[in-house]
């Protein structure tokens, strides 16, 4: 499971860095996707294939937004000698990546965010989301 956060540098071409802490766990070869809330998703493959097979069992009706969001965008990516990855710009723009960005695990994929947008999500919900957070928190017994 992937967890934490690290912030990184884009060039202009729009290659990063994959985090060392990450590299072992999304592997040499990984797919990467659009994602909710203005960011990316980065799956493992196998993680990946799995849901994939997953949303192409739902009737279209059900699932023609979601196959658009993640199977349309989604390219399959290979870390360089340098641990380093090129970000299409299609999904570059999707989620306002430019030089700050922001690598995090959530479990079973990772995100990348803008750091900008990052943090102005992160505030607003936190405190739009607080006592929602709380009340699942005392639910797990927290």
């Amino acid at each position: 499971m992937m967890s934490g956060e690290c912030q990184l540098n884009m060039d202009a071409k729009g290659r990063m860095m994959v985090p060392v802490k990450f590299r072992e766990e999304i592997g040499e070869i990984f797919v990467i996707t659009k994602g909710l809330d203005n960011c990316l998703f980065v799956f493992p493959k196998e993680v990946w294939d799995d849901l994939e097979a997953r949303i192409n069992e739902l009737p279209l009706a059900e699932s023609r937004f979601i196959r658009r969001l993640l199977i349309g965008s989604k390219e399959t990516l290979e870390l360089d000698k340098q641990g380093r990855i090129l970000v299409p710009a299609t999904l570059r723009d999707h989620a306002r990546l430019e030089k700050d960005v922001v690598f995090m695990g959530v479990g079973d994929r990772a995100e990348i965010w803008s750091k900008s947008e990052w943090e102005e999500y992160n505030y607003h919900n936190f405190v739009e989301n607080s006592d929602m957070v709380a009340q699942k928190m005392a639910e797990l017994g927290l």
